[in-house]
């Protein structure tokens, strides 16, 4: 199966009882909305709610960094997800945050995760039913991780590589080309827009049609070795906050592309740090 499902298939699918749908939404800082208030309007038939600021390292004075393992298997348990499970992720708003739950699973090394492509508003298009409220309970379940480091970065991997001028690997950032060029702000207040030195922008809206559903293979690998990914060196994934980044890793591999990592901190963790160099878009 691909990493990514469709409505069709999804319909097919549920009640089956290995089979856990989770809604992985999320609201920009600025963004008007509630996850949670829009999860009780219409959510998926026996869906739950996967709150990403939930599955996160409440230590962290950063937005939804990854949690330990123990951590993550204690709330995924919660959900009623075991190592039997089929997971499927998707999105109030289409194919945003759906990925960063796709991408939490792999990094606890539980593969048989997938995104819902086009997410609720194209599940809703179709006809198919939604229901209402709160979910119901879940079953007992135990998740045991299987952590895979190699998934994910930090600011000493991005400093390195910064430093070296970028031949170790490519950094790709997710966000809308205005902020990353430094002409459009920030959605976290006071933070500066920008980006690191030497890394290479694919907004995350590039990789979907009008539909909201992901770009086939042979297009997204098409974008991806326009930016510099053509899978001769690693590609490392930023964003805002380390969400629309995994929309870029779910890209990579439907794409065929070798897996890129993800660095968590991201744009945030690296505006806020007064040693790291920032470029913004040359004058003209």
């Amino acid at each position: 199966m691909n990493d990514i499902v469709s409505t069709e298939w999804l319909a097919a699918e549920l009640g089956h009882p290995d089979l856990v749908v989770l809604d992985c939404t999320l609201f920009l800082p600025n963004e008007p909305g509630d996850k949670f208030e829009g999860f009780r309007a219409a959510h998926i038939p026996g869906a739950r709610l996967f709150d990403i600021d939930l599955f996160a390292d409440p230590d962290s004075d950063l937005p939804h960094m990854v949690p330990t393992p123990a951590r993550f298997a204690k709330l995924a348990g919660a959900l009623g997800i075991s190592n039997g499970s089929r997971v499927v992720f998707y999105d109030q708003h289409g194919l945003r945050a759906s990925a960063r739950g796709w991408w939490l699973m792999r990094l606890m090394g539980h593969e048989n995760a997938f995104v819902l492509d086009g997410g609720l508003p194209k599940w809703k298009r179709e006809g198919h039913p939604v229901e209402h409220g709160e979910a119901g309970p879940a079953p007992a379940a135990t998740f045991v991780p299987d952590f895979r480091a190699d998934r994910l970065r930090g600011i000493g991997d991005i400093k390195r590589i910064v430093r070296q001028g970028g031949g170790e690997a490519l950094i790709l950032d997710a966000r809308a080309a205005g902020r990353f060029d430094g002409t459009a702000p920030e959605p976290r207040a006071g933070l500066p827009s920008g980006h690191m030195p030497g890394a290479a922008n694919i907004a995350f809206t590039e990789l979907l049609t009008p539909d909201g559903t992901m770009l086939p293979p042979d297009a997204l690998r098409a974008r991806f070795e326009r930016a510099g990914a053509d899978g001769e060196r690693p590609v490392i994934l930023s964003c805002g906050s380390g969400v629309t980044a995994c929309v870029l890793a779910l890209g990579l591999v439907r794409a065929g592309l070798p897996e890129g990592a993800v660095y968590d901190g991201s744009w945030t963790e690296w505006a806020l740090r007064a040693e790291t160099p920032k470029s913004t878009k040359d004058p003209a």
